[in-house]
């Protein structure tokens, strides 16, 4: 379909409509080879761009999954150390995703994976505050003045922690589980809040964003976020 040549350079990020406008009037646009015009209209296509001397392509198309990591993979694009990356997990996507903040090699769970830099913006910001929950494993048992540590925050070496929720589930021989619910995301910062108050992590994993869950989705797969679930992440305050 046939869109004005100012909202098809705006959709390829390259420049705001209205700059994309001062280049067509400038003679910095060209359509089949002859200079663009305001009110032009093109279907990239059939259609010729160029812009500034290169030729314009379609937007890629903005992608976002919720994936449930295993243990033993790293979120990042790379490793020096050549271990596995979440990008494996998703090599059927034709998009380059990226994670949207990251979970430690031995955490696994919910990991959002998107090339849409807005969204990520969104929910990685630390004044947006997005809740995260986890699902901790440990060895020694949650007391309730661990609880209320919690609650007040923490002295780590790098600042104190914000109030946190603790809320436990059960206990197994010498091991204790409960869900914990942070909103900032410094590294390690669950495994070192343990630390801080004498328990050692044995396993954890991220069970929810927000409103986000795993739900369905079992480790190593994941599921394209829905329209709705990504234009209500980025309504977050």
């Amino acid at each position: 379909m046939a869109e004005r040549l100012q909202k098809l350079i705006a959709q390829a990020g390259l420049a705001s409509r209205r700059e994309a406008e001062r280049w067509i009037e400038a003679g910095k646009v060209f359509l089949n080879g002859q200079p663009a015009k305001l009110g032009d209209r093109a279907d990239l296509t059939i259609d010729q761009i160029q812009v500034n001397g290169k030729d314009l392509t379609a937007a890629e198309e903005k992608v976002t999954i919720l994936l449930n990591k295993p243990r033993g993979y790293v979120s990042t694009l790379k490793d020096p150390e050549g271990r596995r990356l979440v990008t494996d997990l998703v090599a059927d996507i034709p998009q380059r995703l990226f994670p949207v903040g990251r979970l430690d090699y031995n955490t696994e769970g919910l990991l959002l994976m998107t090339n849409d830099g807005e969204l990520a913006q969104q929910v990685s910001h630390p004044s947006h505050q997005i809740e995260k929950t986890y699902l901790v494993k440990v060895r020694g048992f949650l007391t309730a003045k661990m609880v209320k540590r919690l609650e007040l925050g923490l002295i780590l070496e790098d600042g104190k922690t914000a109030p946190a929720k603790a809320t436990k589930i059960r206990t197994s021989g010498a091991n204790c589980w409960f869900e914990l619910t942070i909103h900032e995301g410094r590294n390690r910062q669950v495994r070192r809040m343990c630390e801080d108050l004498g328990l050692s992590v044995v396993r954890l994993k991220r069970i929810r964003l927000d409103f986000l869950g795993l739900n369905d989705v079992i480790s190593g797969c994941y599921r394209r976020l829905t329209t709705n679930e990504i234009q209500l992440l980025k309504k977050i305050k």
